[in-house]
């Protein structure tokens, strides 16, 4: 109740407080140029005046009640043949109030009725007036009409642009929650579809040196189970995210991996036997999403080597040059074709993934076969000015 007295209340005193003034101090000045053909203003005069300016305190509350005890006045005001005077704008303030807050159909028939009666009131001042008064109640009438209609179309234009708005702002969020849960899901993509594969690998390996070498065995056993709770613990902290999106609770995103983990991930790779050779050459910061997109670029391209082009070698190369961040990965194994007629490589939704996180920084990536054989992945992406330091070569 508090809050409705401070806040609500005082803007509902805005219109009405300075049209009773203006009608109390006005109406008098008003009849001066009238007083052939009105009755000159008395205290029922003034109390219609305040009436239809305290009918505007309701135009929030219940803006049909504040129209038509503005329209009572008005109407009586009218017939009893007082001055035209300052009392006619509180119609216009009502009509404005009903047409920002009903629907059209209520409020176009509200003010035809206030219009209606209003009007029919005035004619009493232009009867008996022969052919002159006639033509200036038609006149007035016309001249009335727009006065009420035009605040009322402004403030319905206004209402259906508020909802427009509205519109929007609901559409934006539930794209900015569509694109979240995208996100998630590419997440998810990357890091389940790397982990398996890099298990896949790990595991092979591990099978064929089985007989010959159980130390290396313990340690490739070692790396999968390493890996698969990486994974596992990456895919539960997804799902989280996933069922508690948009809501109050929402779990905290774990922290994006970046450039700083592609040790690790290089590591991972030549540890299950891929000969990966690199070359990082960045700044000592980037941008988050850059260094995110950057690490899920790498990752995911290496992750495509494991599972599309056999045995080969492959070349990391990280570069930042003319404020743009050069990620290449390459190499030169047979490219396994899909039952489509596509390159494995291209095939699914790794490519596809890749190319959006791309896009969203505006940047570019290509990805096809290398002029001199195998595959090739390359992504540019744009990055603010930052200072640059050595690189390191490996």
């Amino acid at each position: 109740m508090g809050r409705l007295l401070s806040r609500d209340w005082w803007w509902d005193l805005v219109p009405a407080l300075p049209l009773l003034f203006v009608g109390m101090v006005g109406t008098g000045r008003a009849a001066d140029g009238q007083q052939d053909w009105v009755q000159a203003p008395d205290a029922a005069a003034y109390a219609l005046v305040a009436v239809a300016a305290l009918a505007l305190l309701l135009r929030r509350l219940a803006p049909a009640v504040s129209l038509v005890g503005c329209g009572l006045a008005v109407s009586t005001y009218l017939a009893l043949r007082y001055p035209f005077g300052p009392i006619l704008l509180t119609g216009p303030a009502a009509a404005y109030a009903v047409a920002t807050r009903l629907a059209w159909r209520p409020a176009v028939t509200w003010c035809a009725g206030f219009l209606a009666v209003t009007a029919a009131a005035a004619a009493p001042n232009f009867v008996g007036r022969g052919t002159a008064g006639w033509l200036g109640y038609v006149v007035w009438t016309a001249t009335w009409v727009a006065v009420v209609a035009a605040p009322g179309a402004i403030g319905a234009s206004l209402k259906v642009r508020r909802r427009s708005e509205a519109g929007v702002r609901v559409e934006q969020a539930r794209r900015a929650v569509s694109e979240e849960r995208l996100a998630m899901a590419q997440d998810v993509h990357d890091g389940v579809g790397h982990g398996l594969a890099v298990i896949a690998m790990h595991a092979g390996v591990a099978l064929h040196v089985l007989d010959r070498d159980p130390e290396r065995v313990r340690a490739l056993l070692t790396s999968i189970q390493a890996t698969s709770r990486e994974s596992l613990d990456g895919l539960r902290a997804d799902l989280d995210r996933l069922r508690s999106s948009g809501t109050a609770g929402a779990a905290a995103r774990r922290p994006a991996a970046g450039l700083d983990d592609l040790p690790v991930l290089l590591a991972r790779m030549r540890g299950g036997g891929l000969v990966v050779h690199d070359e990082i050459d960045r700044s000592a910061a980037l941008p988050p999403d850059v260094d995110a997109a950057a690490y899920r670029i790498v990752q995911e391209s290496l992750t495509n080597v494991l599972r599309h082009a056999g045995d080969t070698a492959a070349w990391v190369r990280v570069a930042e040059r003319d404020h743009t961040l050069v990620i290449e990965v390459r190499d030169r194994g047979r490219a396994v074709t899909s039952p489509g007629g596509s390159a494995g490589a291209a095939a699914g939704s790794g490519i596809p993934g890749m190319r959006q996180r791309v896009a969203a920084l505006g940047g570019r990536l290509d990805a096809g076969p290398a002029p001199d054989g195998g595959f090739v992945v390359r992504a540019e992406l744009p990055l603010a000015d930052i200072p640059a330091v050595g690189g390191v070569a490996s």
